[in-house]
């Protein structure tokens, strides 16, 4: 299946940008008061990076805006700078997203785009689910209608769940019958705006019983100013949060666009994608905003909906523009409809069989998830420095593979035949020669060795010189030694004379 991927929006790319839009809008919010914002600020991230995005952008399905676990990586870098909400907190938002994007645009100008790939998917995985954990865990206190606590959201939550004195009822109604409508429309297809029903809903039933909870509070209309005014001397404490953002965060778009080049037979290219966002979050950032990423959900449905350029993303940061004027009317909307909006996002997330798939498939990389996904719950909300702790663990394990190099020993006559595997190298050269004088000395009565090299991978000048010294300790027990199999990167070295002919 092939799409025609004109320089001209097509009428499906409008249809797209009008069904992606219904959904987009209350999610910005939503997602907006995740990451610790007023929410009217997620709606100038779903005008700016989409629109920013469609320049350049590599795929025409991705659909750029705000996105759940960006959001949440965003609070957690701010936790500890800002008090949340706070004009302080804005600006600190905005700094980020220029720095997300400024790392973003270098990467892809700079042909990095194998970034996509950086981080190891067991890695992925655990942050995924967790992630998604601790966002449901976010907004408890918004679903019981609670004071929020900042801190782990794991705390906060057991905290508001074991104070049932704080609980404002008709706000868990609202939370519940939200998350029913919601989930319960996602049964009549794609097409059908669960989310925007539910929050005009939501408001309608407030302004009419006169609801007293906790609500959004006021929304400007119009559209974002640009603005550069930030808190600029707070850049060294966002860098490492920035980085982490800038290149995690790109996973979730580039398994997007990966994803729709397959299924639709087309060239994707990442560089040109994290060119792409990066102008989002510059865009972002310029208009007050916060990182922007890739979403799955909205990005699935422009394509059900037939995108076929990337200006259906444009198209949807015009749509969203365009509603702009009517945000004031937000005011009244409760809390808790927007958490339940948060929450019916996230539950596709929750892939809870990860961890019986990595038990099959591989102990170690288990291992590599259950630390990740301990450290992403313990640190919250610090999730940069659990993150940086997912990637040492997962280079550990690498590294360990790497040490690993096996010498299997079969005596057949007089021939003992040798067959190491794995990777020989600078750090595994020691334990290759140790093990083949080793298996050597408990043959003694062998008179012949046969060095067979079929099973070892790549081979370094160390791992040849380790290998050159065990053969001059074995000619110098008196036995006959030849090689084979020898890689034809190691050949030169290893000489002629002591391969056999094949």
């Amino acid at each position: 299946m092939t799409r025609q991927r004109g320089l001209r929006p097509t009428r499906g790319d409008l249809v797209a940008a009008v069904t992606v839009a219904l959904v987009l809008v209350p999610q910005s919010l939503a997602y907006a008061q995740l990451a610790g914002l007023p929410p009217v600020h997620g709606l100038y991230v779903a005008v700016a990076a989409p629109l920013a995005a469609a320049a350049v952008a590599s795929s025409p399905y991705l659909q750029t805006g705000p996105v759940a676990l960006t959001s949440l990586l965003t609070a957690g870098a701010l936790a500890a700078l800002a008090e949340t909400g706070s004009a302080e907190y804005v600006g600190l938002a905005a700094l980020l997203a220029l720095l997300v994007g400024a790392a973003r645009l270098a990467l892809g100008l700079l042909r990095a785009g194998a970034i996509a790939y950086l981080m190891s998917d067991p890695v992925l995985r655990a942050f995924t689910v967790t992630g998604a954990f601790l966002i449901l865990a976010s907004q408890v206190p918004a679903l019981l209608g609670a004071p929020g606590r900042g801190g782990n959201p794991l705390v906060g939550a057991a905290r508001a769940v074991a104070d049932p004195g704080s609980w404002h009822l008709p706000a868990l109604g609202y939370a519940a019958a939200t998350l029913a409508l919601v989930l319960g429309t996602r049964r009549l297809g794609p097409f059908v705006p669960g989310a925007l029903i539910a929050t005009v809903a939501g408001l309608a039933v407030a302004t009419w019983t006169g609801y007293d909870g906790p609500t959004v509070g006021t929304v400007p209309a119009g559209l974002p100013l640009l603005t550069a005014d930030l808190p600029w001397g707070s850049l060294p404490a966002l860098l490492l949060p920035g980085l982490v953002i800038a290149t995690v965060g790109f996973a979730e778009p580039a398994a997007v666009a990966r994803h729709y080049a397959v299924r639709t037979r087309s060239h994707w290219d990442p560089d040109r994608e994290l060119v792409s966002q990066g102008l989002a979050n510059l865009a972002s950032g310029l208009v007050s905003g916060y990182p922007a990423g890739g979403s799955f959900s909205r990005s699935a449905l422009a394509f059900d909906s037939g995108a076929t350029t990337r200006w259906s993303g444009a198209l949807t940061g015009l749509v969203v523009a365009a509603a702009l004027p009517l945000t004031p009317l937000l005011s009244g909307l409760p809390s808790a409809v927007l958490a339940a909006v948060v929450v019916a996002a996230v539950t596709g997330l929750l892939r809870l069989g990860t961890l019986p798939q990595l038990w099959h498939q591989s102990r170690p990389q288990l291992a590599v998830a259950v630390v990740t996904g301990v450290a992403v719950l313990a640190l919250a909300p610090r999730l940069d420095v659990a993150l940086g702790i997912g990637v040492a663990c997962a280079l550990a394990v690498h590294l360990w593979r790497e040490l690993r190099i096996d010498v299997g020993a079969e005596l057949r006559g007089d021939t003992l035949r040798l067959a190491p595997s794995g990777v020989l190298y600078f750090l595994s050269a020691p334990a290759f020669e140790e093990r083949v004088l080793r298996a050597a000395a408990a043959h003694s009565d062998a008179t012949r060795v046969e060095l067979d090299l079929r099973r070892l991978g790549r081979v370094d000048v160390t791992g040849v010189l380790a290998l050159r010294s065990a053969l001059e300790a074995l000619r110098a027990d008196g036995r006959q030694v030849v090689v084979t199999h020898v890689p034809d990167h190691a050949r030169r070295l290893v000489g002629p004379e002591e391969e056999e002919p094949r």
